[in-house]
């Protein structure tokens, strides 16, 4: 049995991985919250105090923490005695954290794959650049290390292995859709870190067509989708990190990613991207200042933590599937619709935040009593998706299936 928490990262998605260990406290133990920024770890306690999110008395503290200082990062678990440590900081940090977790014997998640600061659109598979170099090593460790643990990458992994395991005999396709058909009222603003949004949008867009990797352009390609609950949505092939382990563990010779955009989006995109303002590379200033034209838009833009109490309307995400089941050609959509509003209410984060931080606490319970302490390195879809996906049907996340026999609640 693992216990204490280690949360790193204070944006709205740490905001809700705070409360839904807070609300499994009992099983997860002490928690602590740590980022550069002392004050906004200290935001998130008095959150979960003010709405009363920890079911049992125990230990919730704030931490100040350079998460790319490995030697910090094993000093703060081995003072908080976390056996647990959820990364939802900047992609950036992921080897750093990984590192401190090997070090120390700490299970790791994460919710994004690692990113380059100086490098876009890496050579795919992404994971293979970094993460999966440190397979060997937490093995060897006997280190629980569960990569891409959000939603998208993460329970979109699963219901991949769901959907290839329990309704197919062979799977032709797997394309993932995520749709915000929500509005927070806002000229322009994205969801989450706008530097990490940008930086999936600005170049290649890699995906997996006939057992190979195929690279189109951003907005090259699109396709209309009439779904559940919001209904009909257009969305652009993009890049994401899914992709690149799902090619890779599952024998499905078409995996793409899909999101939602709309036109006001895009165009602001496009002229941004057209100015260079969305480079990754520092420019000088005609005063001598050197700035990265990416850095300044991130910082001229609304924090999208800020955008949560005016957030109204639904997400949907969730992947189709396509194969072959006795002979005959089949069809599935598995996916989750989530509420902004509701969201707010619950842990005072947007419906975006709340799909991303729920599924890493629900993985770390699993750790905790022991269904996906593994003792190595993996990604969502190597794991046993049953015990995550009833979990998160009952910690505010419930997925559903449509298929040939309707559409109705999954469970197992």
């Amino acid at each position: 049995m693992k216990k204490n928490v280690l949360i790193i990262g204070a944006g709205g998605v740490a905001q809700v991985v705070a409360h839904k260990c807070a609300q499994h406290n009992d099983v997860l133990g002490d928690i602590h919250i740590a980022s550069r920024t002392l004050d906004k770890c200290q935001a998130l306690v008095d959150s979960v105090h003010e709405k009363g999110s920890l079911k049992t008395a125990g230990a919730l503290q704030a931490h100040a923490l350079d998460a790319l200082d490995v030697e910090a990062t094993k000093a703060l678990i081995a003072k908080t005695q976390s056996q647990l440590v959820i990364n939802v900081g900047s992609a950036f940090i992921n080897m750093s954290v990984l590192q401190a977790c090997i070090e120390t014997g700490a299970a790791y998640l994460d919710t994004a794959i690692h990113e380059d600061p100086a490098k876009i659109c890496e050579t795919p598979p992404w994971y293979a650049n970094y993460e999966w170099k440190r397979r060997e090593l937490c093995e060897q460790n006997g280190i629980t290390a569960i990569l891409g643990v959000g939603f998208d990458p993460g329970v979109v992994n699963a219901y991949a292995s769901i959907a290839y395991n329990e309704y197919f005999d062979s799977v032709d396709s797997i394309d993932i859709i995520d749709i915000n058909a929500g509005s927070h009222g806002k000229y322009f603003a994205t969801n989450f870190d706008p530097e990490i949004n940008f930086r999936e949008f600005t170049g290649q867009v890699w995906s997996w067509q006939n057992s190979q990797w195929t690279s189109n352009q951003m907005f090259e390609v699109k396709r209309t989708d009439d779904l559940p609950v919001v209904g009909p949505q257009t969305s652009y092939m993009t890049g994401h990190d899914e992709v690149h382990s799902l090619s890779q563990n599952l024998n499905v010779p078409n995996v793409r990613f899909w999101m939602g955009f709309g036109e006001h989006y895009i165009n602001v995109f496009t002229v941004l991207k057209n100015l260079g303002l969305l480079s990754e590379q520092p420019v000088t200033t005609a005063e001598g200042l050197e700035v990265v034209p990416l850095k300044v838009v991130k910082a001229v833009l609304p924090d999208p933590s800020s955008l949560a109490p005016e957030y109204s309307g639904k997400t949907c995400i969730g992947d189709v599937v396509k194969g072959k089941k006795d002979g005959k050609d089949k069809e599935v959509f598995i996916y989750n619709v989530a509420d902004h509003a509701e969201a707010y209410a619950e842990v005072g984060s947007q419906g975006i935040s709340y799909t991303a931080g729920v599924p890493p606490v629900a993985a770390a319970i699993l750790i905790a009593n022991g269904a996906w302490d593994v003792q190595k390195m993996v990604n969502v879809e190597e794991l046993d998706a049953k015990p995550f996906i009833n979990l998160l049907n009952d910690m505010g996340l419930p997925t559903r299936i449509k298929d040939e026999q309707g559409d109705r609640a999954l469970s197992f």
